[in-house]
């Protein structure tokens, strides 16, 4: 099962972007990630086509299951 913790925040065009980070440390820690993201805007290193990053929307942990199929 992999687990990825997922930044949401929005551009100057109103559309939701994600960040992704795999594995993240666990139990996350709500006032880090909340910190992390102010300093992502604040920053201000990311650009989208809809533009630059202008506020925080969410976070959220993404679990995902695969199962290969054995084919011969």
């Amino acid at each position: 099962m992999a687990k990825t913790l997922e930044l949401q925040f929005m551009n100057t065009d109103g559309k939701t972007v994600k960040l992704n980070v795999d594995s993240p440390i666990e139990p996350v820690d709500p006032a880090a990630i909340n910190a992390a993201m102010d300093d992502i805007l604040a920053s201000n290193i990311f650009f989208t086509t809809g533009g630059e990053f202008v506020a925080k929307k969410g976070a959220r942990i993404v679990e995902r299951n695969v199962t290969d199929v054995g084919l011969a």
